[in-house]
């Protein structure tokens, strides 16, 4: 079918939403020239309107030449808008106010679909929540890209511990907009300056001062502090759970983004729904989306088809045309292209056994085997002076498709290799390592890493997961379950698969000290030395779960 016809798009106009508080909310809206009436498509941000999430997404003229209102709109307290900003907690309320005028738009068709990415992602499913509890208009569809869906346990924590280095920037960036809309230079520039340095050097790494000194001007201490009513207020999981979820919604992620697990939450919940949801997955770090995530080249097929791809199901589900393909698309790293799928792959995972001469933290003997063999011990010892950093990832320094051999070589760091891949296997879903621990220290944190070992010994970052064993006499008998990011990847002949485990992964999350105690609240230095002996074999099978499709591993 051909393309059809771009139209012209006038310039922006301003208009303002007085809310019943007395509050006024500024959005920027691009129509397309002339007469006609058309569906609203609807952003709601915290950054000012004129970034538009241009971050990762085509310009609001863009969508309207292909014939969309595009209101693009400044929260509560942001950018030109009136009214106290508090991160999420205005959403559910001033969202459902802004679908209902939107619909209501010289112009409209009385149909609004919402888009956005990140902060722009949970907006949108606030706003249907606002909608539902208040009876007014809800959204004709939903786009959100890489958002929080729990936000407590897919973005603020993982596994348990409290995200440090990423939550402490993005603080710092938000209480700095703040500082900077109020004429507050010096705070600006101390939030400023945590940002851009190493604000968990003090004596407690998880409260840096910068944020302590101005904490009224961001939400970082709500989210340290933990509070179940605070999230109960802000979470989208929470506000929705048990609504009819009968909104059409295509749900786009990223492999190596942070918030996968909000994405993947969000599908799921509305994929229980009588409405028909879609998904895609891209190579992609939280941004930009590119050909380039980390140090691989994934091809041209890799550049980000996400706009496209928003227009095509939008034009399909507003306005009944063609079907724009299958409903799950997943980028394979391994093929560098495109994979359609009926639904997110859940295959009866197959598990690849732990195994070692005992000196898999100290010369990368360990092995991944079929069967789980004869008794079996590492020992990783964790020393809080040299915390085992991160590379690649969600979490690294540098993130996405990284070469972390030089951090296995580590003798903090167990290593599990796999056997040399003889034929094409494809693996599509979610990733485990299960791992029995034996350990004298009150609590531990434990990282386990799934890297892509090529012929030419470089350990390509796959997938990783976090977890944090707040009492380790709880369950002490059972596995530790390390969940990992979900991929996608064809592995060829000749690599091999590799497991990494460490007990940090510094500065990604606070190092647990040991005792106990809560790391995020503990000094440097009451941190202790942690010995960790990671048993396998038949009575302690420790192993890793692995998503295969296609051949075998």
């Amino acid at each position: 079918m051909p393309a059809e016809p771009l139209l012209p798009v006038a310039e922006p106009a301003t208009a303002t939403l007085a809310l019943p508080d007395g509050v006024s909310l500024a959005a920027d809206v691009w129509r397309p020239a002339g007469p006609g009436r058309h569906p609203v498509l609807l952003m709601r941000q915290p950054y000012g309107r004129a970034i538009a999430s241009t971050l990762t997404l085509a310009h609001p003229a863009w969508y309207a030449a292909r014939g969309y209102i595009v209101v693009v709109q400044d929260v509560r307290g942001r950018g030109g808008s009136g009214g106290a900003f508090r991160l999420f907690e205005h959403e559910a309320e001033d969202g459902a106010a802004t679908l209902a005028w939107a619909a209501d738009l010289p112009g409209s068709d009385g149909r609004v679909a919402t888009y956005g990415f990140s902060y722009q992602a949970v907006t949108q499913f606030l706003a249907l929540a606002g909608a539902l509890r208040a009876g007014t208009k809800r959204p004709d569809a939903i786009v959100p890209a890489m958002g929080g869906w729990s936000l407590r346990d897919d973005w603020a924590y993982t596994g348990g511990a409290f995200g440090l280095a990423g939550n402490i920037g993005w603080a710092c960036q938000m209480g700095a907009e703040r500082a900077r809309l109020r004429g507050d230079a010096a705070a600006f520039a101390a939030l400023a300056a945590a940002a851009r340095g190493t604000p968990w050097s003090g004596p407690v790494a998880a409260r840096p001062e910068a944020l302590a000194a101005h904490a009224a001007d961001h939400h970082y201490f709500d989210w340290l502090d933990d509070d179940p009513a605070h999230w109960d207020r802000i979470a989208p999981a929470r506000r929705l759970a048990g609504s009819d979820l009968a909104v059409p919604g295509l749900h786009v992620g990223g492999w190596q983004d942070f918030l996968l697990d909000g994405t993947l939450g969000a599908y799921e919940a509305f994929r229980a729904g009588p409405a028909p949801q879609r998904l895609l997955i891209g190579p992609w770090t939280h941004a930009p989306w590119g050909r380039r995530a980390g140090s691989l080249d994934l091809g041209p097929e890799a550049v980000t088809p996400v706009d496209a791809a928003t227009v095509a199901f939008l034009d399909h589900v507003l306005r009944e045309r063609e079907d724009p393909g299958p409903p799950v698309r997943l980028f394979d790293v391994g093929t560098r292209g495109w994979a359609g799928f009926s639904a997110w792959p859940a295959p009866e995972p197959t598990a690849l056994y732990l195994a070692s001469d005992g000196l898999a933290a100290t010369a990368a003997g360990g092995r991944l085997v079929a069967a789980p063999g004869d008794a079996g011990e590492d020992r990783v010892v964790h020393d809080p002076w040299r915390p085992a950093p991160v590379v690649g990832g969600p979490w690294g320094t540098p993130p996405g498709y990284q070469d972390r051999a030089a951090l296995d070589d580590r003798s903090d760091v167990a290593v599990y290799d796999g056997p040399v891949i003889a034929a094409p296997l494809q693996l599509a879903g979610r990733v485990a390592a299960e791992v029995f621990v034996e350990t004298a220290a009150a609590s531990h944190d434990l990282h386990a890493t799934l890297s892509l070992v090529e012929p030419d010994g470089r350990a390509v970052t796959l997938t990783a997961g976090h977890l944090r064993v707040a009492d380790t006499a709880a369950d002490a008998a059972a596995p530790r379950r390390i969940a990992m990011r979900g991929l996608c990847c064809t592995l060829r002949p000749g690599q091999r698969l590799r497991l990494s485990l460490q007990a940090a992964a510094w500065p990604a999350f606070a190092v647990n000290p040991g005792t106990g105690s809560r790391p995020e609240a503990t000094a440097a230095m009451q941190a202790q030395v942690i010995g960790l002996a990671l048993r396998h074999g038949a009575e302690r099978p420790s192993r890793l779960l692995l998503p295969v499709l296609g051949g075998a591993a």
